[in-house]
């Protein structure tokens, strides 16, 4: 009897175009929430309350402190390449002569990223931050709504981030490459920001 090769299936890699075209199309629902990562469309955890409350209070003291030399965007798109474009819950970014109008901003735009995990903390620091990472996003910031502690990521390559560090709630987190219109580095605790954990 003739032995059959086993191969393995393959997948159909998405490029943003075509993400872009299913949406158009109807194919995603209204208020789908996805994101196109490596290619495959991913669907994205409903937005609970405590996840809610820190992206809204978080994207306000942000407002506040970067000034005019930094754009806060919350919840749209970036798109990092051919296949991939997340969503991440606070991008901080470059400002643009078109104010991002004509297209989405790409990973040379991006300063940080934010992330807040209520149910999505293993694929946020298992995919998204080494995606970030590869593509050059000198800082990413994960915050576990749970606990409210913040993991960093500093130094981009292509194997992942070169640093990492915790902090704490009541410890100050200060930014590497974000800075008030004084020129001081923005900082703060998470727990000025929000209520004490039920």
């Amino acid at each position: 009897m003739a032995t059959i090769p086993r191969t393995a299936p393959c997948r159909h890699r998405l490029t943003v175009s075509d993400f872009h075209r299913m949406g158009e199309a109807g194919i995603f629902a209204l208020g789908d929430r996805v994101e196109l990562i490596d290619g495959e469309v991913i669907d994205l955890s409903p937005i609970g309350a405590i996840h809610a409350a820190i992206v809204a209070r978080l994207t306000a003291f942000l407002c506040r402190s970067v000034g005019s030399g930094v754009i806060v965007r919350c919840q749209n798109p970036i798109r990092l390449d051919d296949v991939s474009e997340p969503e991440p819950d606070i991008a901080l970014l470059r400002p643009r002569a078109d104010g991002y109008m004509s297209a989405h901003p790409g990973p040379e735009d991006v300063l940080v990223v934010i992330e807040v995990a209520d149910t999505s903390l293993a694929y946020d620091l298992g995919v998204k931050v080494p995606l970030y990472a590869r593509h050059g996003i000198s800082e990413a910031w994960v915050i576990d709504a749970a606990t409210r502690q913040t993991r960093v990521f500093r130094e981009p390559s292509t194997e992942g981030y070169r640093r990492e560090s915790t902090v704490g709630p009541e410890e100050t987190l200060a930014s590497a490459v974000l800075t008030d219109a004084a020129g001081a580095a923005v900082s703060f605790a998470l727990a000025q920001l929000l209520p004490p954990q039920p």
